[in-house]
């Protein structure tokens, strides 16, 4: 009744689709609206909070898979949505440079359709790790799919970086759509058969409204104080998201291919970072048990530092080694991330079962909402300091300090909040 790891691997390539077609939409497009077409990076940052904001349908999609006990139609289901979703953001991009208002018009349902797709692929993919991994796997296999989740993110935004480049709009649009095909290919080979693995044991299950289902789970206190911290985390994590690759194009005059491959340096780092605490959890358990608390509070700190001295270095472009600095700032979100997602995992397999996809999709709104608002809060700033301000560099700067000071602010959230720790396995290995 448990997946094997073959498995657990083959559906971290859903995670991996999920990941390459989010980070065109987030990084790729959101530069071109802002620099090529001259749009106030508020146009991108609502863009993005559209499709966060349609998260709030999460714990709804949840619910609907546990009562129905079949996850994989949702999660085909919704790459399929999630790659026509950003195959037609592409299309109005291109309609931007042609009518603006028209373009604009154009990408608000194509980013609902994304917003969509996310959530219901994604809450349920992590639903179905935690009701069907064995409990001495489940930290780990969180850790898996989560690293493959940025591996994508990664390899395709230093791909598009070197395709990109010299950029047309139809260039975009012709990339986007193989992308998206890719992403449908590798969520089908990812859930091929999976919940016929062994012959899936029915797990005893009762009708219960969704309301009732989701205000059961708040009366949790220690997911309710988790879904909290995972708001406040994910709002200090995500302020820098639309904001970074604009501030590579006007502080140091990079070209969009140039700015997606930067892009890709902080996925990369992500990686490495979220690999450090598996291997730290897995090969060096036996020498050193670092608890999953540590990991949060430090990740955060280090994520903090990394925003304060990105802000600074924007004063010195020629001399600043942009590309190391946006590394070591993955490398401490990666770390923090992937930290709080194996807490997270391992709390929505305690309730009553199954009540894993309410349980995740109350985090994953948590998280994504946060998202959401942290996206547009940080392009918002940026044109109001641009406004106020002399010089661009001063400008992303401010703004990335006060980034800077959100994350020390979750470190001590962090400090305060009582982590279920479990040290056969959550003290060790963090998951999704």
């Amino acid at each position: 009744m448990t997946l094997s790891w073959l498995s657990i691997l083959r559906l971290g390539l859903v995670q991996m689709a999920l990941g390459s077609v989010v980070v065109l939409t987030t990084a790729t497009m959101n530069r071109v609206m802002v620099v090529e077409l001259a749009f106030p990076a508020m146009l991108p940052g609502i863009l993005v909070g559209i499709y966060y904001a349609t998260q709030f349908l999460r714990p709804r999609f949840g619910h609907g898979a546990d009562q129905g006990q079949r996850r994989t139609s949702w999660i085909v289901g919704g790459i399929v949505l999630l790659a026509i979703g950003g195959s037609c953001a592409s299309l109005s991009v291109a309609l931007m440079g042609q009518s603006g208002w028209l373009g604009i018009a154009a990408a608000i349902p194509s980013f609902v359709l994304i917003g969509l797709g996310i959530g219901a692929a994604g809450t349920n993919l992590l639903a179905l790790l935690a009701a069907r991994v064995a409990p001495e796997r489940k930290a780990a296999a969180g850790s898996a799919v989560w690293i493959m989740m940025v591996a994508g993110l990664a390899t395709t935004g230093i791909t598009v970086g070197q395709l990109l480049d010299p950029y047309t709009p139809a260039r975009l649009v012709t990339i986007t759509v193989v992308v998206g095909l890719i992403a449908i290919t590798l969520s089908l080979i990812g859930v091929w058969g999976i919940e016929r693995e062994p012959a899936a044991a029915q797990r005893p299950t009762s009708k219960i409204a969704f309301r009732d289902a989701l205000t059961e789970v708040w009366s949790d206190p220690a997911a309710r104080g988790f879904a909290i911290f995972v708001f406040a985390s994910m709002f200090a994590y995500n302020t820098q998201d639309l904001i970074l690759e604009p501030y590579a194009g006007h502080v140091f005059a990079m070209t969009p291919g140039e700015s997606t491959a930067l892009g890709g340096q902080h996925h990369a780092g992500a990686l490495m970072g979220m690999l450090a605490v598996l291997v730290s959890a897995t090969a060096l358990r036996r020498w050193i048990s670092i608890p999953v608390r540590a990991w949060i509070i430090g990740g955060c700190l280090a994520s903090g530092a990394a925003l304060i001295a990105l802000g600074i270095g924007g004063q010195n472009p020629d001399t600043w080694p942009i590309a190391l600095n946006v590394f070591l700032l993955g490398f401490s979100n990666g770390s923090f991330a992937v930290a709080a997602i194996g807490a997270m995992m391992g709390l929505a397999s305690e309730g009553r079962c199954p009540q894993e996809g309410v349980r995740m999709g109350l985090f994953g709104a948590a998280q994504a909402i946060a998202f959401g608002l942290g996206s547009l809060t940080g392009t918002i700033l940026v044109d109001i300091t641009r406004a106020l301000m002399s010089t661009d560099a001063g400008a992303y700067g401010a703004v990335f300090m006060m980034e800077g000071l959100l994350f020390v602010a979750s470190a001590i959230f962090a400090f305060r909040l009582s982590f279920r720790e479990k040290p056969a396995h959550v003290a060790m290995v963090p998951g999704e």
